[in-house]
């Protein structure tokens, strides 16, 4: 039995350093790839699975309390999706004929919403002011991409 509570002692200790680590890799490589591709429609596509692991760096910093590498991390995935939509948006494409890209786009930053909405309710006051500036800015951004992608029908 002792044998076996030590086994499992080791586990807990050692699965998260191992894992964790690759995590920490996977989303290095995530993020290199992103920084060198050229079409931003491949680029909003990754932004769904990237957007998730930058989040979960963000809430993970935030449960640790390092509030200034939570928001620096917010404020670089922010620069990632403005500048992904500035470049869909320069591309001339209809978005509500030729959806992909906008859509994935919206999908990552509605998802990073959703995230952030749930993370500012553990924060006091003072401390979700930058969040807030943020989130202020992805919401637009979110409302943005919604008319490009489901434009008001002529009466």
């Amino acid at each position: 039995m002792n044998a076996t509570l030590r086994m499992l002692g080791l586990w807990l200790i050692v699965f998260p350093a191992v894992f964790g680590h690759a995590h920490h890799e996977d989303l290095a490589k995530d993020q290199a790839q992103f920084d060198r591709g050229k079409d931003p429609v491949h680029k909003a596509k990754m932004l769904v699975k990237l957007g998730r692991a930058e989040f979960d760096e963000i809430e993970n910093d935030a449960a640790n309390n390092n509030l200034d590498k939570a928001i620096a991390g917010l404020r670089q995935y922010q620069s990632q999706v403005n500048s992904v939509s500035k470049a869909l948006d320069a591309t001339g494409r209809n978005a509500a004929k030729h959806a992909s890209g906008f859509l994935q786009l919206q999908m990552s930053v509605r998802d990073a919403l959703l995230r952030l909405n749930n993370l500012l309710v553990s924060l006091t006051s003072d401390q979700q002011k930058p969040f807030l500036e943020v989130r202020d800015n992805l919401d637009s951004l979110n409302r943005h991409l919604m008319l490009e992608l489901f434009p008001s029908q002529p009466q």
